[in-house]
């Protein structure tokens, strides 16, 4: 894929994966916070290609936009980056609608409605494509597992922005599964629940999904 400017919205680990991984491939990348200025060790030592901003500076700097936040406060990051500003422009959603206060994750969203489409809804003229919420941060980028590539399955309503997210997710090292549409969020963020449960029994965190065919 050819270079494209990133802005980021979330600020932890998995917004910092992203800004790694895009960085290493060459792109312009603003990750944003509410407090960019907790990240100047984190923008420091990656180069400078990562810097930081504001929810609002990412979302105006970039023409591709990763939304990275906490599940529950994606709606209120939106209001803060300005939701005009994603206008036109395709949006990767890894967010997952869960409520953690209680320990083990639960979902708090499902069945006939999905976060996915809730943001698709919140910021209608943008491309959103549900990606990245089925495995952990760590394996964003170049994940070396036995018997990989792995999957990455994604979903979204416009065709040309699952397009561009496909590439990102070979560049990243993975193969893609196209769900449809953005209502394909009421199964992968569930599937996200999959993923956390086996991580949660068998002690371990370093897996992803794959489909195999005949």
């Amino acid at each position: 894929m050819k270079n494209v400017k990133v802005g980021i919205l979330g600020s932890g680990d998995v917004g910092k994966s992203f800004a790694r991984a895009f960085g290493a491939l060459g792109h312009e990348v603003v990750i944003g916070s509410r407090s960019p200025e907790k990240l100047s060790d984190f923008v420091g030592g990656e180069g400078d290609r990562v810097t930081s901003g504001t929810f609002e500076e990412a979302a105006r700097s970039g023409d591709l936009l990763v939304l990275a936040t906490h599940g529950l406060a994606t709606e209120e990051a939106l209001t803060m980056a300005g939701k005009s500003n994603f206008d036109h422009k395709v949006v990767i959603d890894a967010t997952n609608p869960l409520d953690q206060s209680g320990g083990m994750p639960r979902l708090v969203i499902g069945l006939t409605d999905s976060l996915g489409e809730q943001i698709q809804r919140s910021i209608p003229n943008a491309r959103v494509v549900k990606a990245f919420n089925t495995v952990g941060n760590p394996l964003f980028f170049k994940p070396e597992l036995p018997g990989g590539p792995p999957d990455m399955f994604i979903g979204g309503n416009d065709a040309d922005a699952k397009k561009l997210v496909s590439q990102v997710c070979e560049a990243f090292g993975w193969g893609v599964i196209d769900l449809g549409g953005i209502e394909a969020s009421r199964y992968l963020e569930p599937m996200c629940m999959a993923w956390v449960v086996h991580g949660v029994i068998s002690g371990t965190w370093m897996h992803a999904f794959k489909m195999l065919h005949k």
